[in-house]
């Protein structure tokens, strides 16, 4: 579970839920109209400017904002550098036999164990990241469409509200109601936007950015191994994926 996604979520919640409470009728911000004109909208919108199938995927992808894990190079660098070795004193076909969780670097093994050129190697996996990003890249954009047309339909129920009071003028009982629903799509409008879909979208582009540079270390790692590469050398040429602090200095263990 990504704490940082979560703990931002209620955080913004629970703050925005103690001003309203500590302002008095709580009670008066919970609008069944403005709900449906939002929430409506949006699905309506998103529903319109994307496929069903695409948009059910979405769901899934958003996933990766509270549950994914985040990619770690420093251990993919270690793993790396273990099956360097076993390769150099065992054989390439050797890592075969070798447990291995990432399914990205199983794949890469399997291309070396089974006598692939370093070329076709390196197109396959480019290839793969290519078709990874493209699937990421339309969850994100769903997800951004999302936030930009929950405002718009924030206004759209204003309007609404507003021609509502405007026609029963005559009767002040009627103008309380109309007000809610013209102020409070506005407020469930910015909050959907700005508190989940945007922020949702910018965790997911961060983690395909993660993603992608742990597959890239990936492919380094494997086309050195593939060429016998001493596992020192091939530490060296990882540890560009690191942060800076993060690297080894030359006379460090």
């Amino acid at each position: 579970m990504d704490l940082g996604t979560i703990s931002g979520l209620i955080l913004g919640l629970l703050l925005v839920g103690i001003s309203i409470f500590l302002g008095g009728y709580s009670a008066i911000y919970f609008n069944l109209p403005s709900v449906m004109i939002v929430l409506g909208g949006v699905i309506a919108t998103t529903l319109i400017r994307f496929t069903l199938k695409d948009v059910i995927n979405s769901i899934k992808v958003a996933m990766n904002a509270f549950f994914g894990e985040d990619p770690r190079p420093e251990s993919l660098i270690r793993e790396m550098i273990k099956l360097s070795n076993i390769s150099r004193r065992e054989g390439i076909l050797r890592l075969e036999k070798i447990p291995v969780q990432d399914p990205f670097l199983k794949k890469a093994i399997r291309f070396c164990v089974d006598g692939y050129e370093p070329s076709f190697i390196k197109d396959a996996l480019e290839k793969d990241i290519e078709m990874m990003l493209q699937r990421h890249s339309l969850g994100q954009s769903i997800f951004t469409a999302m936030g930009e047309t929950a405002p718009a339909f924030g206004m759209v129920g204003t309007l609404i509200g507003l021609v509502a009071m405007l026609a029963q003028m005559k009767d002040p009982s009627s103008i309380g109601p109309s007000m809610a629903v013209a102020l409070l799509t506005t407020l469930y409008g910015a909050l959907f936007a700005y508190l989940f879909a945007l922020p949702v979208a910018d965790k997911l582009r961060r983690r395909s950015i993660e993603e992608e540079l742990s597959k890239r270390l990936v492919i380094e790692g494997i086309l050195a191994l593939n060429k016998g590469l001493h596992p020192a050398y091939i530490e060296e040429l990882l540890s560009v994926f690191l942060p800076a602090a993060e690297r080894k200095t030359p006379d460090q263990p």
